[in-house]
C-alpha cells in the first residue's frame, strides 16, 4: 500500500474518530479501509498534526521523538 500523500511505501495508517475528536497513528497492518484509514509513509506520518482541539494518539511501535500522545 502506498502513502496517500506521496505514493511512497506506507509504514503506518492514520484513523479518525470525528465524534471523539481523536486521531490515531498506528503501524500498517493489513489493508486500509477506504474512507476510514489513510496509509502514510514515515515522513508524512511524522508530520501529522490534528485539527485544533483534537488529540493525536501515536500508537506506532517506533513513534517519533516528539510524539503528542502522553500515554
Amino acid at each position: 500500500m502506498n502513502c496517500v500523500r506521496c505514493s511512497s511505501i506506507s509504514t503506518s495508517c492514520l484513523t479518525y474518530a470525528y465524534d471523539l475528536r481523536e486521531a490515531w497513528l498506528v503501524d500498517r497492518g493489513g489493508a486500509a479501509d477506504p474512507g476510514t484509514r489513510y496509509p502514510l509513509c514515515t515522513k508524512h506520518a511524522d508530520r501529522v498534526t490534528p485539527p485544533q482541539g483534537w488529540i493525536l494518539h501515536d500508537r506506532r511501535s517506533q513513534p517519533t521523538l516528539f510524539a503528542q500522545d502522553p500515554a
